[in-house]
């Protein structure tokens, strides 16, 4: 089977990338230009045209790459055209009507690849994170994954512990034989070392996933305290509805913000009240649990509502940032108390002080995107293999008996699997579906 598709982005353009890979890719090719193929790797001029017909389509470039030399592994060949709408149709509406061929998937290049041993799945992973990067932090992350520095580090770990269960089946197998006497305790002194370094590299604060996900910021308070407007402000759009009318605001509102080079997710919450709305007391349950899972709350008042007898005493954290607003209205009725918790007196209206407020959330972003890991966790699956990981060695190490030593080996061979997940030395058949369906097509 031969597969093809637009690589490069839709619609009108300067250059469009159609691309090629499978086994009929040679004989297509040549159906197209009507020639012979060029040096491989070598950009050619060539004319494009229809393959029954010899009309022609268009002039553009051909780059051959024979198999397995080439990203897929497969023969494979990338046609660069003029980005017209009818350019791009007539070429591919070729391609559809050819037996043996058909457009490809999402991912479905990348996936060829890994499936051929040209890349990892966390290269893989990368490669789609670099994709989808809107941010100078978010792209320098996929790079150094990219590079192969957390592959070649689990990889590491994966052969010390396969050489570990190797001498527990050793003794397991061969019980008479002359083991050094010393053998259990030096496999659970490198099980206990593997586990120790997963344990650090899982110390990381989510760095890598806060990285590639975005920061998550809450904006939280009582109705018509000025969230929506301060949200529509940091956006630089209208993203929510503003409204003098209390309770407008009911659901979860999001917008992804690039603040200088760090990923954001900044959410509009329901402004929370006593109520015997059923509909806004769901609005104001979700805005508590998105200010639970949030790493920084915004909590906004206006000067006539300040009181933290209530909830905003018990949201109040080192993960907060007190915002009194509406002070172009005058702040005389404020209590004073307030000032230990450092709070921000601006106007969203006036735009005072809101540069104060950005400061602020930039010296937090700062604290929560460094960290000392060479290896970065990036994905939930990640962290949940690794995790599954250090549980089977400790289940390991609490083995002592002869008994237990026995089923011993399945616990390793079962941290084995999980570390040789993340990089897909396992059939990991089950989980290439949700990688690769994140994929653009032609990718």
């Amino acid at each position: 089977m031969t597969i093809y598709a637009l690589s490069s982005g839709a619609g009108v353009s300067g250059v469009a990338v159609i691309r090629i890979s499978g086994i009929g890719t040679k004989e297509i090719i040549q159906r197209l230009i009507k020639d012979e193929l060029p040096p491989p790797r070598m950009a050619t001029l060539k004319k494009i045209s229809k393959i029954s017909t010899s009309e022609l389509i268009d002039e553009g470039l051909l780059l051959w790459f024979p198999g397995p030399e080439s990203y897929t592994g497969e023969d494979m060949a990338e046609l660069h055209v003029h980005g017209s709408i009818a350019v791009i149709r007539s070429i591919l509406d070729q391609l559809s009507n050819l037996e043996n061929c058909r457009i490809a998937e999402p991912g479905e290049f990348t996936k060829i690849a890994f499936q051929n041993g040209k890349i990892n799945l966390l290269k893989a992973e990368s490669i789609s994170d670099l994709i989808s990067a809107e941010t100078e932090i978010q792209r320098q992350q996929a790079l150094k994954i990219m590079s192969g520095r957390s592959s070649d580090k689990f990889n590491s770990l994966r052969e010390m512990l396969l050489k570990t269960l190797s001498n527990v089946e050793a003794k397991i197998d061969f019980p008479e034989e002359d083991l050094p006497d010393d053998i259990i305790k030096n496999i659970k002194i490198d099980s206990e070392k593997i586990r120790k370094e997963i344990e650090k590299i899982l110390d990381d604060q989510k760095v890598g996933e806060r990285i590639r996900e975005g920061f998550k910021i809450a904006i939280i308070g009582p109705t018509n305290a000025g969230k929506s407007s301060l949200l529509n402000h940091l956006s630089k759009r209208d993203v929510a509805i503003v409204s003098e009318i209390a309770g407008t605001t009911r659901d979860v509102i999001e917008a992804h913000l690039n603040l200088d080079g760090y990923p954001v997710v900044i959410s509009d919450t329901a402004g929370i009240r006593e109520s015997k709305d059923e509909i806004e007391k769901k609005g104001i349950k979700l805005a508590l649990k998105r200010a639970e899972d949030a790493d920084l709350n915004i909590i906004v008042i206006e000067p006539k509502s300040v009181n933290f007898t209530g909830f905003l005493n018990d949201l109040v954290s080192e993960k907060s940032i007190i915002v009194i607003n509406k002070i172009d209205l005058g702040y005389k009725n404020i209590n004073y108390q307030i000032e230990k918790f450092n709070p921000i007196f601006l106007s969203i209206k006036n735009e005072t002080n809101l540069d104060e407020l950005i400061n602020r959330i930039k010296d937090k972003l700062k604290n929560k995107f460094v960290s000392s890991n060479e290896t970065l966790i990036t994905r939930e699956r990640h962290r949940q293999s690794l995790e599954a990981c250090v549980q089977n060695l400790k289940n390991f190490e609490e083995k002592n008996s002869k008994e237990d030593f026995d089923k011993a080996a399945e616990d390793l061979r079962l941290a084995t699997r999980h570390l040789g997940m993340i990089v897909g030395k396992v059939d990991v058949e089950e989980i290439l579906g949700s990688i690769f369906s994140d994929f653009c097509i032609g990718k």
